[in-house]
């Protein structure tokens, strides 16, 4: 029997307690079940669920993103079954179509969340998705610390996440929708003219190299 406050469900046949309210995304990777995922911040509520990585199989329910479907009673969650694994697998095929791999030159060479994710889930770019054109933006380097490449972005929304609830900052945003949508600054002025101070915290999070720290 679950303890006061937490329920009990079945994660790949493995009973698992979680707190009640808590998603299923965490509370697996809590019991140490791994699910693929980019977007996911613990303490984003609502969720950012942009990703779309995470996907499992409820019983009862079907298909759910992790990161969103809180865990209830009794629930029966499958990380593996095909449905899932299928969408989760052209979600990231979508991603990789869209993104320029330029692994050997990027900054973030042997530490990119994002193509490691790729690797785990042994994805790779699909040679018959082809992204629509689109307008090759310039780098902006005008901050003294962070330089911002908006071409790398994969519109996560982590930046923006932590650059208001954390730093408490609005220097980024998205603009436009669908495929037009973008990660810009403020007023699309360069970041060094906004409020960024530098502190790294969308550096962090971010699994690109869209944002990155300038060489001393």
């Amino acid at each position: 029997m679950a303890e006061k406050g937490y329920v009990e469900i079945t994660i790949d046949g493995q009973t698992v307690q979680a707190q009640e309210g808590e998603k299923i995304l965490w509370a697996a990777l809590d019991a140490g079940i791994e699910i693929p995922h980019l977007c996911a911040i613990r303490e984003a509520h609502p969720p950012l669920g942009t990703c779309r990585l995470c996907f499992v199989e409820v019983e009862g329910e079907g298909v759910v993103a992790s990161c969103v479907e809180p865990v209830r009673e009794g629930m029966v969650v499958h990380t593996d079954g095909e449905r899932a694994k299928t969408l989760r697998r052209r979600a990231m095929e979508l991603l990789l179509a869209d993104h320029d791999l330029e692994c050997k030159t990027c900054v973030k060479e042997g530490n990119c969340e994002f193509l490691q994710m790729a690797i785990s889930m042994k994805v790779k770019k699909p040679k018959n998705l082809h992204p629509f054109p689109r307008e090759e933006l310039p780098v902006d380097d005008s901050h003294p610390l962070i330089i911002f490449d908006p071409n790398k972005c994969i519109r996560c929304g982590k930046c923006v996440w932590v650059c208001r609830e954390k730093a408490e900052l609005v220097p980024f945003d998205f603009v436009y929708k669908g495929y037009d949508m973008r990660l810009t600054t403020f007023l699309s002025r360069p970041l060094g003219e906004t409020n960024c101070t530098g502190c790294g915290e969308c550096v962090e999070v971010c699994p690109v190299a869209a944002l990155y720290f300038r060489k001393a």
